[in-house]
């Protein structure tokens, strides 16, 4: 194979120094490994962008994540739902206060306070009327017409003086102070009791409150009724 090599190169190739050849293969790798190396620092850079918005989103709870979903009626403010107070009273069995969902009716007040006692007549009782803040509701209750008796917000409640027995159940403080011997204190002892025990089942209870006496209560016995 030598002799196809031209004579001018076949000098050259002899000629040359071992140890030249070696610093010319070094030149060429390290020639080599700055071109790879500049080749790789001139690529885009990857940037790292985290998880998907979507994920994100998940995470939240309550109108935040209303509001990252892109609903135009979103708020990130509290909830706009409010409540109301309402005075269930009568044949009920928790009579007293209790707490409703704006925009409750006046069967969703009964069941807030335990629903009606066995035997009660609901038919005077407009159940699907929507109730209002701060009434009264007044259940089952003979003789009390009008809106008391349909839950409504006014109207006087049946037993006042000169209309019969008044219902311990139903009568207010200021109904009760009609009762001989019965002032603004004792009144509001007797609704005390009402609210605490779930109504009187009996006229004998009203022996439990404090103030009321043996002659006391022989003496209001005939003018009160459950």
């Amino acid at each position: 194979m030598a002799d196809r090599i031209p004579v001018g190169l076949r000098s050259g190739l002899v000629a040359l120094d071992p140890r030249a050849a070696v610093a010319i293969a070094v030149v060429g790798i390290v020639a080599a490994l700055l071109g790879g190396l500049l080749w790789l620092r001139s690529r885009p850079a990857e940037v790292d962008l985290g998880p998907p918005i979507a994920a994100a989103v998940s995470t939240l709870t309550g109108p935040a994540a209303a509001a990252a979903s892109g609903d135009p009626g979103a708020t990130a403010g509290p909830s706009n739902a409010a409540t109301m107070l309402v005075h269930v009273a009568g044949k009920v069995r928790h009579p007293g206060v209790v707490e409703l969902a704006a925009g409750a009716r006046v069967i969703d007040a009964i069941e807030a306070a335990g629903g009606v006692r066995a035997g009660t007549d609901l038919t005077t009782v407009n159940l699907a009327r929507p109730v209002v803040d701060g009434e009264q509701i007044v259940v089952g209750v003979p003789g009390a017409g009008g809106a008391t008796a349909a839950g409504g917000p006014s109207g006087p409640v049946s037993g006042g003086a000169g209309a019969g027995p008044i219902d311990l159940n139903t009568a207010t403080a200021q109904q009760l102070e009609q009762l001989p011997g019965v002032g603004p204190v004792l009144a509001q002892r007797i609704v005390d009791y009402r609210n605490a025990n779930g109504g009187f089942q009996s006229v004998e209870q009203l022996r439990e409150v404090t103030g009321i006496g043996d002659a006391r209560f022989q003496e209001l016995a005939s003018k009160v009724r459950v």
